[in-house]
């Protein structure tokens, strides 16, 4: 695990500038992939190719046969997997890195000069508010997360499949006949494929997920902020522009008896007003 530090370092550094769910795919990398893939993996495969067995005495068979089933160990694969996966994160913490030293700047010109222009990405803590140019950025790094992480799945497919088979043939040269190969704990080896395929499309669906919570969220900020300025605006004005004085009761018997006799003498009018039948 130690030649994971660096990276994890770096990783653990971008938790606090993170939503709830980019904290948890974090947890999902460090736990399931690189301390399983450090601790358990390259044990269980250990060296592949001194493993295989091939039926042959032919000087370069088995290696022909391994390179050809095996273009890249499965070890490797993830490794450059989890490191791929890792370099967007990496670039939006240069981002962070880089809006923060900018806003101190400004916090510092702020101090000098009230008038100066204020922070708009960060709090007094220096935590990044994810809005703006950063939501773009932390966007960015997502969808191409989601796109390697699909890249990397379907490549394992198509390099290896999803079960490490006991035995396969091979005929290439200089093999001068089908020769039969064995893998090593094939079985052991496949639950290892397989439970690193399903933390993969974790870590997919978890990208997809914070996509979603990130667009809602900034859809209910500016349905708030819209709200806001609809309510202020004054040519909205609201259902109650005026604010009525509260009256004493006896102001309010006297308007009371003044509508009672307004009304009483329109109607002897009215009544008055009727042809006579």
């Amino acid at each position: 695990m130690g030649d994971w530090g660096f990276l994890s370092a770096l990783l653990d550094k971008v938790q606090s500038h993170s939503t709830v769910i980019g904290k948890i795919w974090m947890s999902v990398l460090f736990i399931f992939r690189i301390l399983v893939l450090g601790a358990g993996a390259e044990n269980v495969w250990g060296d592949e190719r001194s493993n295989l067995i091939c039926n042959t005495n032919t000087p370069g068979c088995e290696n022909v046969c391994y390179d050809w089933k095996f273009p890249i160990s499965h070890i490797r694969f993830w490794v450059m997997q989890i490191i791929f996966i890792s370099t967007p994160t990496l670039v939006y913490l240069g981002h962070v890195v880089h809006v923060i030293h900018q806003e101190n700047k400004l916090r510092e010109e702020l101090k000098r000069n009230p008038m100066a222009k204020s922070p708009k990405y960060t709090d007094e803590n220096g935590k990044v508010v994810i809005k703006g140019n950063m939501l773009g950025s932390y966007l960015t790094q997502l969808f191409v997360k989601i796109i390697l992480e699909v890249a990397f799945i379907v490549g394992q497919y198509y390099l290896f499949g999803f079960i490490m088979e006991p035995k396969f043939h091979c005929n290439i040269s200089p093999c001068t006949v089908v020769t039969e190969c064995f893998m090593s704990r094939p079985t052991e080896k496949t639950i290892f494929i397989i439970f690193m395929l399903v933390v993969a499309c974790i870590s997919l669906a978890l990208n997809v997920l914070e996509i979603f919570y990130l667009c809602c969220k900034r859809i209910t900020r500016r349905n708030h902020k819209y709200g806001e300025a609809y309510a202020h605006d004054s040519r909205y004005p609201s259902s109650y522009p005026v604010e009525l004085e509260p009256v004493n009761g006896m102001k309010h018997n006297e308007i009371n008896m003044a509508l009672q006799n307004r009304w009483g003498q329109r109607k002897i009018s009215l009544d008055g007003a009727q042809p006579e039948r």
